[in-house]
């Protein structure tokens, strides 16, 4: 089953959302948006999250946006709906006939990790510019929807001839026993999974990106996947399992708690 999504707390361009405001993503729902967790009115990788919006915005509309604009309308809609535990979206929408980026946040609960580990159903489908995080995907949200009612958590998205790409909603790693491997199939490289990156090499741990296809899925002893909600283990692919590797895990997690988050 589908579980159900919170109804957000919703600001446009720093204002609560009117009857016309909310027509923009039900009408004009071409755009891009960034999502994160807001843990005591702080936030992991926000000049990440900020230079995706910024780029986003340059490509899809030829746009500059104000560097500190996304923060102040983030605070805003966090005072507005009174929390500093969220999870947060930056959406990016330029109306027809309008010059301006018009911003839109979104504000729901807090991201419960998966309580146990998740099952993937691997699918012939990779999103074109998978580097732009965009709202309204029709195949990627398809495919996730046929993984739950197949029995599975979420959709392993693979380019011609089995190449790994991304979860349908995360990205996706793999542990070959001595290091962490990235899949370089076409997919949005995820902010956690930047930082990771990242934190991973100052542990001295480096990670690797390399082609990775479903016939060699064999070769790994662990995999996982992350997004903004969370890192969790991955136990099985189609038919294939995979044990919990809880070293890795307490590792990947230790490397995340350990970077700095930004205030708001």
């Amino acid at each position: 089953m589908i579980p159900a999504t919170p109804a957000p707390y919703v600001e446009f361009d720093g204002h609560p959302a009117t009857f016309d405001d909310l027509r923009i993503p039900a009408f004009s729902g071409y755009g891009h948006f960034t999502a994160f967790q807001v843990v005591e009115g702080r936030v992991r990788g926000w000049d990440l999250h900020l230079n995706r919006l910024r780029a986003a915005n340059q490509e899809l509309f030829g746009l500059d946006l104000e560097a500190d604009l996304p923060r102040r309308l983030v605070r805003g809609a966090l005072s507005g709906a009174g929390v500093r535990d969220a999870t947060v979206r930056v959406h990016g929408f330029l109306p027809p006939g309008a010059t301006k980026t018009v911003l839109m946040v979104t504000v729901t609960p807090p991201a419960e990790p998966a309580k146990t580990p998740l099952s993937l159903l691997s699918v012939s489908y990779a999103r074109d510019l998978p580097h732009l995080k965009r709202p309204g995907d029709f195949s990627q949200t398809y495919y996730g929807r046929l993984a739950v009612r197949s029995g599975y958590d979420q959709a392993l998205l693979t380019a011609p001839g089995g190449v790994v790409a991304e979860g349908s909603i995360t990205n996706v790693g793999f542990w070959d026993g001595d290091r962490v491997v990235w899949p370089n199939g076409p997919a949005l490289i995820g902010i956690t999974m930047a930082l990771l990156e990242e934190g991973l090499a100052l542990a001295g741990a480096p990670s690797v990106r390399r082609p990775v296809t479903l016939d060699g899925l064999d070769a790994f002893r662990a995999a996982f996947v992350t997004n903004s909600r969370a890192i969790s283990p991955v136990h099985r692919i189609d038919d294939r399992t995979y044990p919990v590797d809880a070293g890795l895990m307490e590792l990947l997690e230790k490397v995340y708690r350990d970077t700095q988050a930004d205030q708001v």
